[in-house]
């Protein structure tokens, strides 16, 4: 996968300025796209309760219309990367987007729960290749000079679109029925297409291997399946053979010649560390978004709109201090601020534990939803900057994948474990005392994991020293490798 390298192969000899009216196409493109993918992952979380209530479904039924979408992106976004380097990023990337169209129409138009959660691993698909070429274009179709213009106005506009999708969503579920949530990502989705087939230029890997690493992708994506279907499902031999088809993609991507994942990545100590603390913590966050906007609309009353806007903050002030908190992690390394961010994300956990019947926003869910977006704000960036540190420039892009996939796993597997845990699972969204306390039990569970998180970031980060007005997170990733 190669989001963030430079592009090699099929480019123009002369890549247009971000300022140019070609360049802020690119930009259109790539940025409507990757917003997309992350907005339709947000608003059907606040949309939930309502397809539960039109459909008949029930807390499981739930957690597939959320995980059949995660589960296709997670194990098929380091493939999406690899087909674009082979195929040609921009192929790829709008295959991805009239794929993505189309399931949303489907979506859309579904009649029954499983239709709809057929309907969601189809956009998950498509969502799988639509990601990885986002950032990708960015840095095969703009000139070098305004690449790192162009890749923060990418962060920042999709920040933006992150910020807007819970109040958005909210919004048109009280409009126009939770369908809307998904009908509004088909004239999104299929401007991304027209302006790339018009505007973006194509771009290939030429060092791409010859075959997709096919083991491998059949490997994650049936142990992924098997493990999240038997974590849903409760049952124990569907979770062994999950784990056992993982264990069996470990050593397809030890022994093949081009797998998805190099093992030579976890050479690095800091690569390493770093996702065994994505994993944890990236675990615990999907959790909490998933079940503080089911918990306050079910149990606290709040209609779509407010609960929607009740967890603006946590995207406001990550986007508002991100930038410094990443630069002062750069001059003085990431394990202090990786620490602490954990630690007040697990503290702002706590006080949303206590979200209960007809709690006030000023009172019960704000200080708890300012406290944990700081901590979020303080991890975020310090983590971010450690993977592209971690490994030379040229593995940048296969590194950003990797802990993606990470991340979007976690997710994954935190959302088909723990309401069925806490015995939510089976109790129907009218049962607000029953999802009440399977919430708060499932809250702890989440804090559990940040603070686990912590201590990994605390004991094995290395700790940094100042040499000499070197980058020291790279200087920190170079001695991790020796």
């Amino acid at each position: 996968m190669s989001d963030v390298i430079a592009a090699t192969g099929a480019v123009p000899a002369e890549r247009p300025r971000l300022r140019s009216s070609a360049g802020r196409r690119i930009v259109a493109a790539t940025v409507l796209g990757s917003a997309v993918v992350s907005f339709d992952a947000t608003v059907v979380n606040i949309a939930a309760p309502h397809i539960g209530s039109d459909l008949g479904a029930d807390m499981v039924d739930l957690q597939w219309v959320v995980s059949g979408y995660t589960l296709a992106l997670a194990s098929l976004i380091l493939v999406g990367g690899a087909l674009g380097d082979r195929f040609g990023r921009r192929a790829v990337f709008i295959w991805g987007s009239v794929g993505f169209a189309l399931a949303s129409a489907w979506c859309g138009a579904a009649s029954d729960v499983a239709m709809l959660v057929t309907a969601r691993v189809v956009q998950g698909v498509a969502g799988a290749l639509i990601t990885p070429g986002s950032l990708a274009l960015i840095s095969a179709s703009i000139d070098p000079r305004d690449q790192g213009a162009a890749i923060g106005m990418w962060s920042g506009l999709g920040g933006v679109a992150g910020a807007i999708g819970p109040i958005a969503g909210g919004w048109l579920v009280e409009l126009a029925g939770w369908r809307s949530v998904f009908l509004i990502n088909v004239p999104l989705a299929v401007a991304v297409a027209v302006i790339s087939v018009r505007c973006v230029p194509e771009s290939r890997d030429p060092h791409a291997p010859p075959r997709p690493d096919v083991l491998g992708t059949a490997a994650i994506v049936t142990g992924l399946g098997m493990l999240t279907y038997g974590l849903i499902a409760a049952r124990v031999w569907m979770e062994l053979v999950g784990v056992a088809l993982l264990a069996v993609f470990v050593l397809v991507q030890i022994r093949s010649r081009h797998p998805l994942v190099p093992p030579a990545l976890f050479g690095s100590r800091v690569f390493t560390t770093v996702n065994l603390v994505t994993f944890p913590v990236y675990a615990a966050l999907g959790c909490v978004l998933f079940l503080l906007l089911l918990q306050l609309q079910v149990v606290a009353g709040y209609s779509p709109l407010a609960a929607g806007a009740a967890t603006m903050p946590i995207t406001a002030i990550m986007l508002v201090s991100s930038t410094w908190v990443g630069q002062w992690a750069q001059r003085h390394g990431a394990r202090v601020p990786m620490t602490i961010g954990l630690l007040l994300a697990a503290a702002g956990s706590v006080l949303l534990a206590q979200i209960g019947t007809h709690a006030s926003y000023s009172t019960a869910v704000l200080p708890g939803v300012v406290l944990f977006g700081a901590g979020m704000a303080v991890f975020v960036a310090p983590l971010t900057e450690s993977v592209f540190a971690a490994v030379p420039t040229e593995e940048a892009g296969i590194a950003s994948g990797v802990n993606n996939a990470v991340a979007r796993i976690a997710q994954l597997l935190a959302i088909a474990a723990i309401p069925s845990l806490v015995g939510i699972s089976r109790a129907p969204l009218t049962d607000a005392i029953a999802f009440g306390a399977g919430y708060r039990a499932a809250m702890w569970i989440c804090i559990g994991m940040f603070a686990a998180g912590a201590v990994l970031a605390a004991v094995l980060m290395p700790r940094p020293r100042n040499i000499g007005g070197q980058n020291i997170m790279a200087a920190i990733a170079r001695r991790a490798t020796r």
